[in-house]
Formats: structure tokens, sequence, C-alpha cells
């Protein structure tokens, strides 16, 4: 006995409900799209095992024994416990799995998709999440990436780009460095003040000449490269910067002045691959990215 109920076979176990319900094999078959004559040998091979009879055959159907009924709330258990481990797997098999690298530049690695990354690691706890901090576009040209967060629009044909928004640039100070140095109320107030530059990079420059304000690199006494030591001596009373919008709400104490320079924004996009974007798993992240990004980038405005 106790190798045969070792042998427990749960399809014996589910015709035998399905009679039971229904009261007859042809009920039972109906309900279950099974042939009777299988679920009758399904009967007779459960009863063989547990070594009673599990039905009085009458005139029209059947009717359960003593044995019947003292098994129903097992059998009725292991049903539910089917159910819910087909369930599971159901779930196992829809749940997104994989690996999605992300690049973005150094400044939207650090302080704009963090947040964003550690939501959608808390919805997907399956898919496994790798940030690289680099401006290279190549990185997805050369699938060293699968999505790129960018400020200028890729011109590749192999990659699909979507504008997610506008990157709004201030000029911000701190308020240490304002207390010390006073509050410039008009641009040509910036020449008397201490300013943080780029040491490699002319942006700042070319902005101030088109607006009519030329100014050497000399004039800007800090300079750096690295986009978040720029934004970290701004934070630290250094002196007048520009900054994102969105990453000086990281930093108590920066305050924007000069808020009517027209400093024209940065385009946000997102970029795929064409080959990339139908895997589900990288759809999910873009898809996610496309719908936060909007969102965190008007947070800065």
């Amino acid at each position: 006995m106790a190798n045969d109920l070792e042998r427990f076979d749960w399809a014996l176990v589910k015709s035998f409900l399905a009679v039971l319900d229904a009261g007859s094999l042809m009920g039972a078959a109906r309900s279950t799209g099974s042939q009777q004559p299988t679920l009758s040998r399904h009967v007779t091979e459960l009863e063989s095992q547990l070594g009673a009879p599990l039905f009085e055959r009458t005139g029209r159907g059947v009717s359960p024994t003593a044995a019947a009924l003292a098994i129903a709330d097992a059998a009725r258990q292991m049903q539910a416990g089917a159910e819910a481990l087909a369930r599971s797997v159901a779930g196992q098999r829809e749940q997104t799995t994989g690996t999605v690298r992300i690049t973005a530049s150094m400044v939207a690695a650090s302080y704009l998709l963090p947040p964003l990354l550690a939501e959608l690691q808390a919805q997907e706890p399956g898919i496994q999440l790798e940030l690289l901090a680099s401006n290279r576009i190549t990185n997805l040209l050369r699938r060293e990436a699968d999505i790129a967060v960018r400020m200028v629009r890729p011109e590749q044909t192999s990659l699909v780009a979507r504008k997610l928004g506008s990157v709004g640039i201030g000029a911000y100070a701190h308020e240490r460095y304002l207390q010390r140095a006073g509050t410039p109320r008009a641009p040509g107030d910036l020449a008397r003040h201490t300013l943080i530059g780029y040491a490699g990079d002319d942006t700042i420059e070319r902005g101030f000449a088109a607006m009519g304000l030329p100014m050497s690199q000399e004039k800007f006494a800090l300079r750096t490269d690295d986009q978040v030591a720029y934004g970290m001596l701004v934070a630290q009373g250094a002196g007048i910067g520009f900054l994102a919008h969105y990453t000086t709400r990281h930093w108590p104490g920066v305050r924007r002045v000069l808020p009517q320079l027209a400093i024209p924004p940065l385009p946000c996009w997102l970029a795929v691959h064409r080959e990339i974007r139908s895997n589900k798993v990288v759809r999910r992240v873009y898809d996610f990215l496309a719908e936060a990004l909007p969102v965190e980038l008007a947070k800065g405005d």
C-alpha cells in the first residue's frame, strides 16, 4: 500500500474529483473535456491502489462510497496545491529576468538615474541593472550597453532615439559663497565673481559670447574636466557655476542666481539599438525610463 501511495498519480485524483463533483462519468467527461473511458480507467486504477471501491454505479450515474467521502477533503487539498503550483510556474514564465546595461553621462549617472533605477529594481527584482558612466555613444554601437541616456541626439541609423524632454541649466552658488561675495543682480556682475569653468571645454565661454558677454578662460578661477567634481565645487561654496537644475536638489544651500540668464536647455534622448529594442527585458527597462525620466527632469525645473 505504501509503495502504491508513493506512486500516486495526480491525474487519477483529478479524474476522481471530476466524477465526484459531476455525479457521473458522462458529466465529468463533459466538464473536463476528457473521454469517459479515460475517466473510468483512472477511477478503477485509483480504487486498485486504495484497495477500496470509490463509486457505486447507478442507473443514471455514480454514487460515492464511504471511502470516496473519506478521501474527498485530502483530494481537494491536492487539487488546490496543484493549481497553486501551476499559477506559480506560469508566473515564473511571465517574470521578466535578465541583465540590462544602461549608459549615461557622469552627471546623469550620478544624480538623475539612481533613484529611478532603485525604483525599477524594486518593481522588477528579476532584472539586473548595470549603470555605465560614459559619454561615448559608441557604447551602443559596440554593444557595450543596451540603453543610453544622452544630451545629444544619436545620428547613427542603427539606433532608435526618443526625445524625453529638456534639461534646464542655470547659474548656481552656495549660500556661503553668496554671503561672502554678494549676489549678482545682472549678468555683467559675473565678471567680479569667482567663476567655475571647464578645463578642456569652451561651452561656457561660447555661451557668454552668444549673450554679448565675452569671457576668456582666465576669468574662471576654478576649472575641471570632471562634471561631478564641477558640481561639488559649487556645492562647497567655491564660486558660481552652471548646473543642470535636477542636480541641485542634492545639495542643500545651493541657490540659483541670475534666473534671467537665457541659457539654452539640453535635450534629453533615450537611445536603444534597433535589434535590441524587441528584447522583452530591454523593452521593460526602456519603457520604464521613457515614462519616469520626463517626470524626474520636471522636478528640477
